[in-house]
This record gives structure tokens, C-alpha cells and sequence, in this order.
């Protein structure tokens, strides 16, 4: 079962720990939620089984030889669900989810420079039953990706810094590495024992090579959750019109608030594309009104409220299915 409506204070915290560090041990969670280890492990364990939160290493969000496309689709009435069933399979897919607005679908399409984006487009999405239109717009900086958003139930503190996303060189993964990342990417959680087991090397060279996968940043570990579940409000995707001269300081800005999860330029519209999550509309409007009316540069936005979403990292999200068949998130 995936349904949250049972989660109490302490799974919240929970979560909010394991988004900071997936792979963190239950002492330390017991530490940031407050409570004993014999208590979080037994409630964390529980909330991974039953598919509430998900623990996945995945590659980081950029790799050289390869760009980044925004899609935003439009559906004929009522085949949302059919297309975005076909969608989840294309494992290509960054990122995949069910909006309101102009469009019905946002993806993010991460695509080999040798592959042809005619191919993808007109073969791979336009010639799904039910899209009707897909415009296409490539990501030309990644300034932040964070998978720490619900830190906000912990702490008010925003993050010391903010890593941009690296531009990680295939050379960088050898057979062995993607071995490893595939085992990990299906449980984040998964001990370096068990999967040095799997791919026939020893615990040390495991840790070594992941360890080395994560400091340059290579590889990510993320835990997946929809935001309902922690009681936030507002998931919301923004494109923020920007006088050119103030892009770059403007997504800086941006980048430092605990909320913003994602920040990126897009060479349409002198715009930043902006992913935020908050805990209530009220929260939403203070940000909109305050901080981002405010800051020098920014000529707008519109605004998509994300109802659903399929893939998160690469990864399938365990509640998406549930949410088809018509039962509660």
C-alpha cells in the first residue's frame, strides 16, 4: 500500500532526514527526528515497504555529451492518463508529471548528442495516441537541484550553500560503476555488502567506487515522496521572464531559498524554469509577493500547479499507479 493519510508527525520528520541523506543511519535519523532508533527504524522501515518514500541512487542531472530538453505536451480531453502510462516507459525521461495550465504534461527529455531530437519528438512523443502538441526547449544552465525541500519540517535554517549541477564526463562510469548504480538505483538503501555481492566484487571496492561516483558528483542520492504526504500544500513549476542582465543573479537568488527545489535557464523567453515547494498556498503567496515581485529583473511568470508525478531522477515514483487507479494519495 502507498496511502498516507496515516502518517503522523514523526514519519514526516523521518522523511524530511532521509531527503537530506538517503543513506543515513536510523542513529543518526533518531537524532534529527527526536525519537529512539529502535522507534524511527521500525517506522522508516515501514514507510520504505510500503512504498510511502523511495531511496534511489541515480545519475546526476547532467552529463556531458548529452543535453537537456524541457517538453511541455498537450492531450487530446481525457487521454492524459493513457499518455502519461505510455510516457513512464521512456526511461529517458528526467523527469515526468501531470500539470495544470496551458499544457497537460511536463517532462524533461536527457538526450545523447549523437541521437536525433527529430527522431525522439516525432517518433517517440508526437506519435503517441492522444498528444496533440509538444513544444521543446533546451536547458542551457542547471543552477540548482535539491532533494532536501522538506527539510523545512526540521529546520527554518536555508542550506549553507548551494551546489550547481556538474557536468559529469562518461568516462567517469565504467561497467562496473553502472553495475553498481543500477543495483542502488532500485534500492538507494541497499548495503555495499549486498551489492558487491551481486556484481562479483568486494565490499571496499564498492564503497570506494560509489564514494568516489558521489564526490564528483556522478551520482545522486535521492528520496522520493509526493508532497502531499508531508502536508505541503503547494508544488509548483514557474517560467520567470527575466531581463537578460539580471538571468544570472536573479537564479542565484533564487537558488538559496530551502523551498526552490530546481532552478534552470532556458534559452525561450529569456526564462528560468523554477520547481517550488512549499508547505501552504499562504507560504506561496508570501514568496511570490515578497521575494519574487522584489527581486530586480524579473518582468513575470506563469505558473503550472503539479498534480502528479511519474518520474523524479529517472526514477518511477511507487505512488503514481495508485493515484490511476482512482485511490487516495
Amino acid at each position: 500500500m502507498t496511502s498516507t493519510d496515516h502518517l503522523g508527525d514523526l514519519d514526516r520528520r523521518i522523511i524530511a532526514a532521509l531527503q537530506g541523506d538517503g543513506r543515513a543511519s536510523w542513529t543518526e535519523i533518531a537524532e534529527l527526528s527526536g525519537s529512539s532508533v529502535a522507534t524511527v527504524a521500525r517506522r522508516g522501515q515501514q514507510l520504505l515497504r510500503d512504498g510511502v518514500v523511495r531511496v534511489a541512487v541515480v545519475p546526476s542531472t547532467h552529463h556531458a555529451g548529452a543535453d537537456l530538453f524541457v517538453l511541455r505536451i498537450t492531450c487530446a480531453p481525457g487521454t492524459q492518463m493513457e499518455v502519461l502510462t505510455e510516457l513512464v516507459q521512456h526511461t529517458n525521461l528526467r523527469f515526468l508529471g501531470l500539470v495544470t495550465g496551458a499544457y497537460d504534461i511536463l517532462a524533461e527529455l536527457n538526450l545523447p548528442r549523437e541521437e536525433s531530437l527529430q527522431g525522439r519528438i516525432v517518433e517517440g512523443i508526437l506519435a503517441i495516441k492522444g498528444v496533440l502538441r509538444c513544444d521543446t526547449d533546451l536547458t542551457l544552465h542547471v543552477y540548482k537541484v535539491a532533494h532536501d525541500w522538506s527539510r523545512q519540517l526540521l529546520s527554518d535554517v536555508p542550506p549553507e550553500q548551494v551546489a550547481e549541477a556538474h557536468q559529469c564526463d562518461p568516462s567517469h562510469f565504467d561497467s562496473a560503476d553502472r553495475q553498481i548504480v543500477e543495483l542502488m538505483r532500485e534500492d538507494g538503501r541497499s548495503s555495499f555488502r549486498t551489492v558487491a555481492a551481486e556484481v562479483g566484487l568486494n565490499e571496499s571496492t564498492v564503497r570506494r567506487r560509489f564514494e568516489t561516483l558521489l564526490s564528483r558528483g556522478c551520482i545522486l542520492v535521492t528520496t522520493l515522496v509526493p508532497a502531499p504526504a508531508l502536508g505541503f500544500e503547494s508544488e509548483i513549476i514557474l517560467s520567470i521572464t527575466v531581463s537578460p542582465p539580471f538571468l544570472d543573479s536573479v537564479a542565484r537568488t533564487l537558488s538559496r531559498y530551502r523551498g526552490v527545489r530546481y532552478v534552470a535557464a532556458m534559452l525561450s523567453s529569456n526564462a528560468l524554469m523554477c520547481e517550488l515547494i512549499l508547505p501552504s498556498t499562504q507560504d506561496l503567496f508570501d514568496f511570490t509577493t515578497n521575494t519574487l515581485g522584489r527581486l530586480e529583473g524579473v518582468q513575470g511568470w506563469t505558473a503550472s500547479v503539479v498534480l502528479l508525478v511519474l518520474r523524479r531522477g529517472f526514477v518511477e515514483t511507487p505512488w503514481w499507479r495508485e493515484s490511476l487507479e482512482g485511490t487516495q494519495l
